[in-house]
């Protein structure tokens, strides 16, 4: 797919989409949130790339929407939808719904929301999708304590790229591999002449390396695991809710999950937890065992007569000896015991093994002397031998774990994105369900709606009037002052977009014609200026120029000027519609004046108004057919012809209409 063919997509963001492992599927499938993990895309931005890419992909042109108020009519029905989703990530993936004029386009949908509204949104499943969140990659992890080794230049910048969590080092002779040897618990050479070499501390020749960076930083996986934890758990959930089939095994998963902590760790193995504790507790044990020698000591001391003879003390003195000498043979023995004492207190307290056991020994002893001091240098050796024990098995157990988890990361994704998927189809389903919609039918040209309410009105749902109207050509729409006939207009907008947006629709049935653009000029607020009706009257010159297939829906154009010049303007503008066989209503209380000026016979449709019952109107919101409603003045008028009182004023007012 070339990505610049896509509407809006500039070189910049297309090298940023190239970036992305699976573009093209994203694209065409309209995966928002994959889209929007490439470098500065948000998700509002991804939304509309996938939209421009699913229209590229239909052939659709984008012109369906062809007037401020057919697209804000389409505003509302996608916030309507997206207050049902749950998740940001499903408010923003229905934005890549959009009414077509494609059938395959329209059908794709229509099949998906054939299944959607088959799914129950039940309300532990909305709870349980609350907390699913698209993955989020891992950026900026260092490792320390392992390193790659190259004599190469090149080498060195291509590992650099593949793997920036560890450090990179160039080196020029096999001495400095000692060297690294000593300061990494792992070193890494990419040089096959270094094969064999023998050189303290763990050195591995891995030749191939770069090709399996994943094998070498297990980090990389396990905090993608650990970072995403609770969005997996909360996916998992999902589907044992739903009861769908989950793409990855949910106990495995889990059983994964729980080995790993908050920072990617290695969680449960004894063996590392022991290596950890000593590290941590070294200086503490270390310390804690002078104690115990020197108690020891002090309390044999305490307890000892020791003479010394004049002729012993003055030899002494005069051979600058010190106590220590003293100390040395009188209580050599009691030393040796306090050195025992404080080696095993190390070894205890730290659970050492044989092994690290021989570097006790370093720690203390030598000539008897008191205090008892401990040997610095045997303490940091032995704690760079345990620091790259501890290192070397999380690095083992980091690796047989992130290769584990590797095998289900791609399903684990899949869990994730289908649970996100699952939210979309739930809020198209409760859409259909708030609104008691139908799937809609395809077939001739116009519309016809039955039972239809409009979810767009500033009154509950369940209160309602349903709707029926029928229009297959071009018809003037007539009716009293907030009657309906506004509504109206909306609910045929609404369900028209709907149906080629392949949703349900708020009717008991609907028929629909292909529309190839939905024209829906709202209502003008006061007579326009000279340059705003000339603009106006563009306008409908542009819209009656191939005309056929559009659906034109117009609210009281009359308001733009003067009435008599309105009425011989719209009769102007019905015939061009009604010479290409357009569908459009027009709302108008300039029927009479329309259907005189027009060279046609214009259909007249009306919202008729029942009367007046304590001063409010009581109406028949579905307009009937070829039948000119009456006015609310003339409702009045009949009113006050018929009061017992009335002189014969307002009966002969009342024959004028």
């Amino acid at each position: 797919m070339e990505f610049t063919a896509i509407s809006g997509v500039g070189e910049k963001t297309a090298a940023a989409l190239a970036e992305l492992d699976n573009a093209e599927a994203a694209l065409r499938s309209g995966d928002v949130a994959t889209i929007a993990r490439a470098p500065e895309i948000s998700e509002g931005r991804a939304a509309a790339i996938a939209r421009a890419a699913i229209r590229r992909e239909h052939g659709d042109d984008g012109g369906f929407l062809a007037t401020a108020r057919a697209r804000e009519i389409y505003d509302d029905v996608l916030s309507l939808l997206q207050e049902r989703a749950v998740t940001n990530y499903g408010a923003k993936r229905l934005e890549t719904l959009f009414p077509s004029t494609e059938q395959s386009r329209i059908e794709e949908v229509r099949v998906f929301a054939d299944a959607a509204t088959e799914r129950d949104p039940q309300a532990d499943l909305l709870s349980a999708l609350d907390g699913v969140e698209p993955l989020e990659p891992v950026e900026g992890i260092r490792v320390r304590e392992r390193c790659i080794a190259t004599t190469d230049a090149e080498r060195y910048a291509e590992a650099k790229a593949a793997m920036p969590e560890l450090p990179i080092e160039i080196i020029e002779e096999r001495r400095e591999l000692g060297e690294l040897g000593r300061s990494y618990s792992t070193v890494y050479v990419l040089d096959a002449e270094f094969a064999g070499i023998d050189v303290e501390g763990d050195v591995r020749v891995l030749p191939d390396a770069l090709e399996n960076p994943e094998e070498l930083v297990p980090e990389r996986t396990l905090a993608f695991f650990a970072s995403n934890r609770e969005r997996l758990l909360a996916a998992a959930e999902v589907h044992e809710v739903a009861g769908t089939e989950p793409a990855c095994g949910l106990e495995a998963l889990r059983t994964s999950l729980a080995r790993v902590d908050d920072e990617g760790g290695i969680v449960g193995d004894e063996e590392l937890q022991r290596l950890a504790v000593a590290v941590d507790d070294l200086d503490a044990a270390v310390a804690a065992a002078e104690s115990v020698a020197n108690d020891h000591l002090r309390e044999a001391i305490g307890e000892k007569d020791v003479t010394i003879e004049g002729t012993d003390f003055l030899s002494l003195v005069e051979q600058g000896a010190r106590v220590d000498s003293l100390l040395d043979r009188e209580l050599a023995d009691d030393f040796d015991e306090a050195v025992t004492r404080a080696r095993e207190h190390v070894i205890g307290s730290l659970s050492f093994t044989a092994g690290e056991a021989e570097f006790v020994e370093r720690v203390f002893g030598g000539e008897p002397s008191f205090p008892v001091e401990h040997n610095e240098a045997a303490v940091s050796r032995l704690r760079t031998e345990l620091t790259a024990e501890r290192d070397r098995r999380a690095n083992t157990l980091e690796t047989e774990l992130a290769e584990s988890l590797r095998e289900l990361q791609e399903s684990a994704e899949a869990l994730v994105r289908d649970a996100l998927e699952l939210d979309v189809a739930l809020a198209v389903s409760r859409f259909a369900r708030d609104f008691d919609c139908t799937m809609p039918t395809f077939s001739g040209s116009g519309f016809a709606i039955e039972g239809g309410r409009s979810p767009l009105l500033d009154v509950p749902f369940e209160d309602v009037d349903p709707v029926d109207y029928e229009v297959d050509g071009v018809t003037l729409l007539s009716g009293v002052n907030s009657g309906g006939k506004t509504s109206t207009l909306d609910l045929v907008g609404l369900v028209v977009i709907l149906a080629h947006m392949g949703l349900p629709v708020p009717a008991d049935s609907v028929r629909v014609g292909r529309v190839s653009e939905l024209h829906y000029y709202a209502k003008s607020q006061g007579t326009l200026d000279a340059g705003a009706f000339e603009s106006t009257l563009r306008d409908f010159g542009e819209l009656v120029e191939g005309a056929s297939g559009r659906l034109v829906l117009v609210d009281e154009l009359e308001s733009i000027t003067e009435p008599g010049a309105s009425a011989k303007i719209i009769a102007g503008i019905l015939e061009e519609l009604h010479d290409q066989s357009a569908s459009a209503v027009f709302v108008s209380h300039l029927a009479d004046g329309i259907r005189e000026a027009a060279s046609f016979e214009v259909a007249v449709d009306g919202i008729e108004a029942v009367g007046l019952v304590d001063g409010e109107l009581r109406v028949d919101r579905s307009p009937k057919k070829n039948h000119l409603a009456r006015s609310t003045p003339e409702l009045i008028v009949e009113k006050l012809a018929g009061d017992a009182e009335e002189t014969g004023f307002y009966r002969s007012l009342l024959e004028k209409f």
